[in-house]
């Protein structure tokens, strides 16, 4: 898999996928180029019922520097069409696979870059990381980051990225809950690695269920997200794993999962 892609390194070990940008060189900066490939590889990846945890992350000085300006110079409208709906799409697609996908960031993470942080399900940070949205400051607003980061953190706390484009520290973005963790870099390869191994303990059926069910959900007035979730809890209730589970619990054992 990883022989088509030139932006990225994919490697798997056992149900845990990890998708590595890799254009050290250019601070992992998103090109059109790139953003294709992430797109097909999470793509792959959310139809591979094998592998049930996906960590992104970014080899070199950068987690990710946004959009790649070099290629954003008197395009014309079909070009910017393009780049941003293919950006929309990566986003959209790692909240729609089946598996957690889980941001490892050790570095700075800035404008598109930290929309992907954003739009991850889960995201453990090095103390030295960083999380920006400066495009205000070249004249280029962040309004597809925005996006994501409203839905990640609260609202004062986004403008104030979004308009003075002044970065955030490691321990901000915990306090924001744009993360979810925060550790020393050394230690960070294992914190993320915890982390996916306590989501691979419990059900695949169980975990793909409950993430897509928490996307649709959250977008809906209350009283249509109860009713939704009270649907999904009656398919759930009925599915075999959720049958294994309590009886499990009930029997004092671990459970045998299906899926």
């Amino acid at each position: 898999m990883t022989d088509r892609y030139r932006n990225l390194l994919f490697d798997r070990e056992g149900p845990i996928a990890s998708i590595t940008m890799n254009r050290p060189e250019r601070r992992n900066a998103l090109s059109l180029d790139h953003l294709e490939e992430l797109l097909s590889c999470f793509r792959e990846v959310g139809n591979d019922r094998d592998l049930r945890v996906v960590v992104l992350r970014g080899n070199g000085p950068a987690f990710s520097a946004g959009h790649d300006l070099s290629e954003m110079i008197d395009r014309d409208a079909a070009f910017y069409q393009r780049l941003f709906g293919v950006c929309s799409e990566v986003m959209e697609t790692i909240q729609s696979i089946p598996q957690p996908v889980i941001a490892e960031v050790h570095a700075m993470a800035t404008a598109a870059g930290c929309q992907l942080v954003a739009s991850c399900d889960l995201a453990v940070a090095s103390t030295e990381a960083r999380f920006a949205t400066p495009g205000v400051k070249i004249g280029l607003f962040c309004t597809t980051p925005l996006v994501a980061l409203t839905r990640a953190i609260g609202a004062k706390k986004a403008m104030e990225m979004l308009l003075t484009g002044e970065p955030i520290s490691a321990a901000e973005a915990l306090a924001a809950g744009l993360v979810n963790r925060v550790v020393p870099a050394g230690e960070l390869r294992a914190a993320t690695r915890g982390l996916a191994e306590k989501i691979i303990a419990s059900s695949a059926y169980v975990v793909a269920l409950g993430k897509k069910a928490f996307y649709r959900q959250i977008r809906l007035p209350q009283p249509e997200a109860y009713s939704f979730a009270s649907e999904v809890m009656c398919t759930n209730a009925k599915a075999e794993d959720a049958q294994e589970g309590m009886s499990a619990f009930l029997e004092k054992r671990r459970p045998a999962w299906r899926r």
